[in-house]
């Protein structure tokens, strides 16, 4: 689904951050755009990418809890709300598709996306916690109503480090720690998510179980003036 807007459509999208710890502290999975990329060319960001049509009916063994899929629906839009089996699973199969990692369970209607087609795996929501939103403001070559996914790299099946069935969207694919993140070449909204990211996994040791959120913090730039807010 889209909005329209005088510059540019605003395009649903899904980023997945992966989130890895232990006793030497957290790190998170990156990779680079490619120099001719249009949208945030040469910055590193985590995985992602717009919702595809096919994204609503993608079967998978699990959909996302609650209050997670709840937030999802907490701003509708005009037209229509977000899909959170939709937004969920597209952000699955980006992770899938860019960096060759998957997250899933061996139950449950099969997947035809690669690696889940090949591995007989069942793409599976969760574990995925809803940490974060922004719109990209308007002026640029593409715009996203981007939701951002947060999941512990215990969940991955496999071996975290294989980046073997990965496509070259994204290169130079690599766990960076926390504490190195912020000093890469970064998206302005990616800095700020890395903060909320830093925060959440300080707040207990390495191995608790993550904490839950209390709200989504949430860049709104569809109106004339940019606005934050906190989706409870």
């Amino acid at each position: 689904m889209t909005i329209q807007t005088p510059d540019m459509p605003i395009r649903d999208a899904a980023t997945m951050i992966l989130l890895r710890r232990d006793a030497g502290g957290g790190a998170v999975l990156m990779g680079m755009r490619g120099a001719s990329a249009v949208f945030m060319p040469s910055k590193y960001v985590f995985p992602g990418g717009a919702v595809d049509a096919a994204d609503a009916t993608a079967p998978m063994a699990h959909g996302l809890t609650e209050p997670h899929r709840s937030r999802l629906l907490c701003d509708p839009r005009d037209d229509a709300c977000a899909d959170p089996h939709a937004i969920a699973a597209a952000a699955l199969r980006e992770l899938a598709e860019e960096t060759g990692l998957l997250i899933g369970s061996d139950t449950g209607p099969l997947c035809g996306w690669p690696g889940y087609a090949d591995t007989g795996l069942r793409p599976d929501a969760s574990g995925l916690q809803y940490v974060f939103r922004a719109i990209t403001p308007p002026g640029r070559p593409r715009r996203f109503d981007a939701r951002f996914f947060l999941a512990d790299a215990a969940t991955i099946c496999g071996d975290p480090d294989d980046f073997g069935r990965a496509c070259d969207e994204l290169s130079h694919l690599h766990w960076v720690p926390l504490s190195d993140a912020r000093a890469l070449d970064l998206p302005f909204i990616t800095e700020v998510v890395l903060a909320e990211i830093a925060e959440l996994a300080g707040a207990v040791p390495y191995h608790a179980p993550l904490p839950q959120a209390d709200t989504v913090p949430f860049f709104d730039n569809r109106g004339a003036a940019p606005r934050f807010s906190q989706i409870a």
